[in-house]
């Protein structure tokens, strides 16, 4: 329960201690919507806003981006404590740009819920041809017809060093071994691009100098991690870099796109 865990945070004070809404995460971040569960308590949800808005502050810090970042430029909507599916704490549904996450379980899945609702957004910006359900990471595995731009070469040094080796001809070791599992387990989910991904993305935030384990946990020291689910070694060094020369430009384009826009009458 989000009323009883505690949760580990290391990071700068966004707030001042001062309590928050979700409509107050609603309108720092200009989420489309957000939506709470009726079984929600009126207690969990004051809490879970709290650390949602903190676990979204780093997240934007660990990014160095503006504000309008997290939500996708007022694209991307969000439900706690509704929308749940058996077995699962956490999901992003791609025909309605919004990410869910249980109100019991889904702690420590924004990051990676975040990332696959980025990857989407991307789809039509660094592709001219991924259909409108398709993420960026598989429009770049099946070879779509990129986009020119100096950012999408970045997007793509991510997925190259996250999906292939270090010299860029055959699959990633974080590739090999998730379809290793993938076979056992007699189905296709951790070797998709899109879950590669999102896993890369999850050890890139925790490794960050942040440390927020409502908004990510697990790359290290869980089963998975255990298994190679999660980048490790040298190629967890690679993909880190590539995020950071990635969201370092990125996060230095929207602030300008920013400030122009606050200067302008």
């Amino acid at each position: 329960m989000v009323l009883s865990r505690q949760f580990y945070r290391r990071g700068p004070d966004h707030r001042g201690q001062q309590p928050v809404s979700f409509a107050d995460v609603r309108r720092t971040f200009g989420f489309r919507s957000i939506s709470i569960g009726r079984w929600v308590t009126r207690e969990e949800r004051d809490r879970a806003a709290g650390l949602f808005y903190d676990a979204l502050a780093d997240l934007m810090a660990i990014l160095n981006g503006p504000e309008f970042l997290i939500s996708l430029r007022g694209s991307l909507a969000f439900q706690y404590g509704i929308g749940g599916r058996p077995g699962i704490s956490a999901f992003y549904e791609p025909s309605a740009r919004s990410f869910s996450l249980a109100k019991n379980a889904g702690p420590g899945s924004i990051a990676h819920e975040w990332f696959h609702a980025l990857d989407h957004y991307l789809a039509g910006k660094a592709f001219m041809d991924a259909p409108g359900r398709m993420f960026a990471s598989e429009a770049w595995l099946r070879d779509a017809t990129p986009v020119p731009h100096p950012l999408n070469d970045r997007l793509y040094a991510c997925f190259r060093s996250i999906m292939l080796d270090e010299e860029g001809e055959n699959p990633s070791e974080l590739f090999r071994v998730s379809s290793r599992v993938d076979k056992a387990n007699g189905c296709v989910y951790y070797s998709e691009p899109a879950e590669l991904c999102a896993r890369a993305f999850e050890a890139f935030v925790q490794d960050a100098g942040i440390g927020n384990n409502f908004l990510v946990s697990g790359t290290k020291a869980t089963a998975e991690a255990k298994a190679g689910l999660y980048p490790t070694g040298r190629q967890r060094e690679r993909i880190n870099a590539a995020f950071r020369a990635y969201f370092s430009a990125l996060g230095s384009a929207l602030r300008t796109v920013a400030e122009r826009a606050q200067r302008e009458p």
